[in-house]
């Protein structure tokens, strides 16, 4: 522990557990600020089928890299460290106090230990793997990274297709393997970090995601996934929610198939953020989301004491 009197609680878990509605809790209760950690939310263009707070809580509390880049910006982890580190030395102007909420594992680890400074990728490399990656598929991208970098595919998420996409141009750009830019030693940041995860059955899990996305086509998916039809192949657009209805769009599958799919295809990220986060010894597992019992924890925390 830091013995620093700023705090950072970073409420984070699968996709559909519950993180935004406890977070805002807690903003709230802290009279604070929140600072999402999802790779999706920032994008301006992208709303429904990323499942943004409501307008309501938008307006309850003030949140950090929501709708803040567009889907044409090359959004990565390393911006997002900066972009967040920014953000918590402003709202620790105002607050000893700060929030984040938020299921993407790598964007998470940047803000609590710093990443790696990996040189500068070739745009047309990046181009080069994108198309190859739409005209030929997963198989094609697990191929090449297999082939190319076999250091990096024993330890990867082999079916996460932006992860591999980001090896690989990597080592096109430089020669080198990503595994070679990583660090040894974790940074340490000026403030204490509470980590809070939301440990939920896989029963309930799956019905919030089914819930979930029947409710974000009722909330008018389609129609927003047809109006970026245009720019599908943007990597920001490598989502779940949105290829699934681009296959729809072009004929691939029917409806019914792309929303089946939507709930497949979600079901199996949450497992990844799952497998990503039980690694994290430092997070604290909590089997529900009620607010009095994990405020009373997070109270009792060390790094919550003057």
């Amino acid at each position: 522990m830091n013995n620093h009197k700023k705090t950072v609680i970073i409420i984070t878990g699968p996709t559909a557990s519950g993180k935004t509605s406890l977070a805002v809790k807690l903003a709230a209760h802290f009279n604070t600020e929140i600072i999402s950690a999802d790779s999706r939310q920032c994008y301006k263009e992208l709303n429904i089928g990323v499942a943004k707070p409501t307008a309501e809580e938008l307006h309850k509390i003030k949140h950090h890299f929501i709708s803040s880049h567009s889907i044409h910006e090359n959004v990565t982890a390393q911006t997002f460290e900066q972009y967040a580190l920014n953000a918590a030395n402003e709202i620790f102007t105002k607050n000893n106090t700060a929030v984040m909420a938020g299921g993407t594992g790598l964007y998470i680890k940047a803000f609590c230990e710093g990443l790696d400074d990996i040189p500068a990728v070739d745009e047309t490399v990046r181009k080069m793997i994108v198309d190859n990656y739409n005209s030929q598929g997963l198989q094609w991208l697990q191929d090449e990274v297999k082939n190319k970098d076999p250091e990096f595919w024993n330890i990867a998420e082999q079916q996460n297709p932006q992860r591999l996409m980001r090896a690989l141009e990597v080592l096109l750009s430089t020669g080198k393997s990503i595994t070679i830019y990583r660090k040894k030693e974790m940074v340490q940041r000026p403030f204490n970090i509470i980590k809070i995860g939301i440990d939920i059955s896989k029963e309930q899990l799956h019905q919030n995601i089914n819930t979930r996305v029947d409710e974000m086509m009722q909330n008018g998916l389609t129609e927003e996934v047809k109006l970026i039809l245009p720019f599908k192949n943007l990597n920001a657009l490598f989502t779940v929610g949105y290829r699934e209805l681009f296959e729809y769009f072009e004929g691939i599958c029917t409806l019914d198939k792309a929303v089946s799919n939507i709930k497949i295809n979600t079901r199996h990220y949450a497992k990844r953020q799952m497998t990503w986060f039980r690694k994290d010894e430092t997070i604290c597992w909590f089997s529900n989301t009620d607010f009095d019992a994990v405020l009373e924890e997070i109270l009792l925390l060390p790094e919550m004491k003057d």
